[in-house]
């Protein structure tokens, strides 16, 4: 699987908020939209464009544009804190929502809810899901998006751990992944270590 780490200083000074024990959730949520802009910004690095030519108050002026249909499919629900960040980036973009549940006992994650756009098979899809630990509900996210017919996909997530970039490297690897970390392993309660503790629930202040 190709794995690309985003080394940019900005990414990592927003990770080590993110890591700290004291932020809290309000700061938590600004550090999650600086890091997601920047991660995103890295994985659209290849999204098609074609040339065009603009009038600018002093004349014609060439570039290039984005060419092309973006869908942006966030795992709930933690995905969603990334969302807001992706789409200032792509105000036109499509959206997506898919809805996995992880058995803490086994880990395993089960689909609760799934919506996809139409006609996705030409699309440019980037999947985003803060926190990939064991890569069970990375997987499944990525089966339903090629079942809906994606051939493109692109994931970011802020903290890895080696178990789940192996397990989706073994079942896609044909998936680009950007982050700007693997961390060391899981725990016995498949949370990754040091990581930054349960995402979701320090977006949004809950237990």
């Amino acid at each position: 699987m190709p794995l690309h780490l985003v080394d940019h200083p900005l990414v990592h000074d927003a990770l080590m908020e993110l890591r700290d024990v004291r932020t809290a959730p309000p700061a938590f949520r600004r550090a999650a939209n600086r890091i997601s802009v920047l991660l995103a910004t890295e994985a659209l690095r290849d999204v098609p464009t074609k040339a065009e030519e603009v009038a600018t108050p002093l004349g014609p002026a060439a570039g290039r544009v984005v060419d092309g249909d973006v869908v942006v499919v966030p795992v709930l629900r933690a995905g969603l804190g990334m969302l807001d960040a992706v789409l200032e980036l792509l105000p036109a973009a499509r959206v997506g929502h898919i809805g996995l549940q992880r058995d803490e006992a086994t880990a395993i994650a089960s689909k609760y809810y799934s919506k996809l756009p139409p006609s996705v098979a030409e699309s440019y899809v980037l999947m985003i899901d803060p926190m990939l630990a064991t890569g069970g509900s990375a997987v499944a996210a990525i089966d339903l998006l090629k079942q809906a017919g994606a051939k493109t996909i692109r994931t970011i997530c802020i903290v890895a751990a080696p178990e789940g970039i192996a397990l989706v490297e073994r079942h896609h690897p044909d998936v680009h992944l950007y982050t700007p970390v693997v961390d060391r392993h899981l725990n016995a309660h498949k949370y990754i270590v040091p990581g930054l503790g349960d995402f979701g629930d320090r977006l949004y202040g809950t237990e």
